[in-house]
């Protein structure tokens, strides 16, 4: 099923469960910064293959509680909910097929069984896909009880893989690479039905969805040369991502380049290579209602 950014999210269910496996350690102290000791609810807003939702279940485990997960795509959020509803028995997990871009959330967490609001109500990753991210930001908001509170996490930094030299084409590629990914991203926006821009920091937007106590944070993902093959797999899936979006922004040159770096089979593939690395920086903000 594709969403409002012609993404079809089932098909990147095996990618998104290797994210999780390489940011599992940043994703569990995120939660736990999260987590207040008397949160007995959390709801997350596009759950991807489930690893944060599990970490959810896990701060929740000793003291009960429920976690819903919501998400368009059925196969991730199956995905999601078996993962989460493995961790632990005192833990009831809720599996909801919503739009977060429709005015009808609310109505199907409720119609699933879930909690009408939640303590807390995450969103990873997610609002910057909208079409109205500011009318998304208050749909999320109205799930949120009062005194609870809404937190999101979008990137803070581009992520960087590769030195500057990679002696295959021109210096500076990655570069070159994260503009043209940057470009077809805002292409992508201007085209999605119903786009409406959001020309304000995302902690200021969280205010002017009514939350306050907007405050925000930041957290490395800080995976140094030499890789381990998780890491390594995290460079080739990062490439490929840059690739799918390189075709018009790129010089021949660059696209020869970036080719060789994501053949599996050649031998210029960054993932053999003992000089990659993995560093990104991402933000969390949250606001309370």
């Amino acid at each position: 099923m594709h969403s409002h950014d012609n993404i079809d999210w089932d098909a990147h269910l095996e990618r998104l469960r290797a994210a999780d496996e390489l940011n599992a350690p940043e994703i569990a102290e995120v939660v736990g910064k999260l987590v207040r000791p008397g949160d007995r609810t959390v709801l997350e807003i596009g759950a991807g293959a489930g690893g944060t939702a599990a970490a959810f279940a896990a701060a929740l485990a000793e003291s009960g509680g429920d976690v819903t997960v919501v998400d368009t795509a059925p196969e991730l959020l199956a995905a999601a909910g078996e993962r989460a509803g493995a961790v632990s028995d005192r833990v009831t997990v809720h599996a909801v097929r919503a739009d977060a871009a429709e005015d009808g959330l609310a109505e199907a967490v409720v119609q699933a069984g879930a909690p009408a609001q939640a303590d807390l109500v995450f969103a990873a990753f997610v609002v910057h896909h909208l079409p109205d991210q500011l009318a998304g930001l208050r749909r999320l908001a109205e799930l949120v009880r009062p005194g609870g509170r809404l937190a999101i996490i979008e990137f803070g930094l581009q992520t960087r893989v590769l030195p500057d030299d990679v002696g295959l084409g021109e210096p500076g590629l990655e570069a070159r690479l994260i503009a043209a990914r940057d470009q077809s991203f805002q292409q992508m926006r201007a085209e999605m039905d119903g786009s409406a821009r959001l020309p304000v920091g995302w902690g200021k937007a969280l205010s002017q969805a009514g939350l306050s106590d907007v405050r925000s944070w930041s957290y490395l993902v800080d995976r140094p040369a030499p890789l381990d093959e998780v890491g390594r797999s995290a460079v080739l899936r990062r490439l490929q991502l840059l690739r799918r979006h390189a075709e018009d922004g790129l010089a021949p040159a660059d696209l020869e380049a970036l080719d060789q770096l994501v053949d599996e089979s050649g031998e210029h593939c960054a993932a053999n290579r003992d000089d990659v690395y993995y560093l990104t920086a991402n933000t969390v903000h949250v606001g309370t209602r």
